[in-house]
């Protein structure tokens, strides 16, 4: 028997962000939007509305709705993985190198870039590390340049927004493009002899 909508609070989602969010939690894969919007039959605005809807509702909550630009995603907030990850006792994967991490950094502020480009800002060969977090499902290929041999563009996954602890790209800190002034070395304001 279907409760009847006295019986719902004013926490209670509508029947279409319920249908919603039991794909996402019943799914072991982030869920594509057009996918979502074929399983529950609702036309675009009403499965935006919906995901809002289920993204205030959970608000507060030991889960979050994720959004990659068209893939959802339910997943634990950060707050609580460490308590998730003591109950599960996952397989542990070693820890991201700095090299990594600077990579990482540049595929999600640039992306799509290309190798050449991570190199070019990074001033080394990217390839292991590139092929590392590509393993790792952090990266990926979003597509080919135009460039002469169509390089590969890389861009993050919804594995990446989930190790980072992230909703959505928007939640990106804004980089800090400010840097301290340099001030002249002592020989380089020493006269020149002669």
């Amino acid at each position: 028997m279907a409760p009847s909508t006295s019986n719902r609070g004013l926490n209670r989602l509508s029947d279409l962000s319920a249908a919603i969010e039991a794909i996402l939690f019943s799914s072991n894969r982030p869920v594509k939007f057009r996918e979502l919007q074929q399983a529950v039959g609702g036309d675009r605005t009403a499965v935006e509305q919906a995901l809002d809807e289920l993204k205030e509702a959970l608000e507060g909550r030991g889960v979050m709705l994720m959004r990659h630009h068209d893939e959802l995603n339910l997943t634990t907030r950060p707050a609580f993985a460490s308590a998730v990850r003591r109950a599960l006792r996952p397989e542990v994967s070693g820890k991201l190198s700095p090299a990594a991490y600077e990579t990482l950094a540049i595929v999600a502020y640039q992306q799509p870039v290309a190798r050449s480009r991570i190199e070019e800002v990074r001033g080394v060969n990217c390839e292991s590390v590139l092929t590392n977090l590509e393993l790792r499902d952090l990266i990926t290929e979003v597509g080919r340049g135009s460039g002469p041999g169509l390089p590969k563009l890389y861009g993050t996954t919804m594995r990446f927004l989930q190790v980072m602890g992230l909703e959505t790209l928007d939640h990106l800190p804004t980089p800090r493009l400010d840097r301290e002034e340099v001030t002249p070395s002592p020989a380089s304001t020493l006269p020149k002899s002669v």
